[in-house]
């Protein structure tokens, strides 16, 4: 009988369930994404809180204070989809889901980590061709005079961290007999269908 941890049972710090090499790296990407958000956050909130001061007590704004924002915007949501991924924390459309037996929910989760993965690989490429044109045009952000394509570095790196997520999350249903939402995160239904 499997029982689904509740969320305040939770341990406040992440540790892979995948074996060995991968663990280890599925550990460290965990940390450094939750540095990044952390980090990403507090710096997004100094700046807002800065300018808006900047603005009410000297009236006049920090100039480089919006590109700033944009750059932490763009960093903390594409940093922030690998570890939702990761979490198990993604926005699922889960009517059908919901209604099929278990083995239904996990044949039907094993194609959508699946086809997620491909699609995240898929806009990690478009993505980067993206970039590879802002860079080839030097077009510069104009109050922080730094190329604009850098700001964008975060994208396709959220894709591909995502995109494995949601790969290894595929692997973990194919492997184990519980249906896995994310690879450490079990699905909910897994306690009721022993009671039923």
């Amino acid at each position: 009988m499997t029982v689904m941890t509740e969320e305040h049972d939770l341990p406040s710090k992440y540790q892979s369930a995948l074996p060995g090499f991968l663990g280890v790296v599925d550990d460290a990407m965990s940390r450094l994404e939750s540095l990044i958000l952390a980090l990403g956050v507090i710096l997004l909130a100094s700046n807002t809180i800065v300018g808006v001061v900047s603005r009410q007590v000297f009236g006049k704004g920090l100039f480089w204070s919006d590109e700033v924002n944009r750059i932490l915007i763009v960093m903390i949501t594409f940093a922030g989809i690998g570890y939702a991924a990761r979490h198990g924390r993604h926005i699922r459309m889960s009517a059908i889901y919901d209604a099929l037996p278990h083995a239904g929910r996990k044949a039907l989760m094993v194609v959508i980590a699946f086809f997620t993965a491909a699609v995240m690989f898929f806009l990690c490429y478009y993505a980067w061709q993206y970039i590879t044109t802002l860079y080839t045009r030097g077009r510069v952000l104009p109050a922080l005079g730094v190329q604009v394509w850098t700001m964008y570095v975060w994208v396709p790196l959220g894709f591909v961290v995502t995109g494995v997520q949601y790969f290894l999350t595929g692997i973990k249903n194919l492997t184990s007999r519980d249906v896995y939402l994310s690879t450490g995160v079990v699905d909910g239904y897994a306690e009721t269908e022993s009671e039923v």
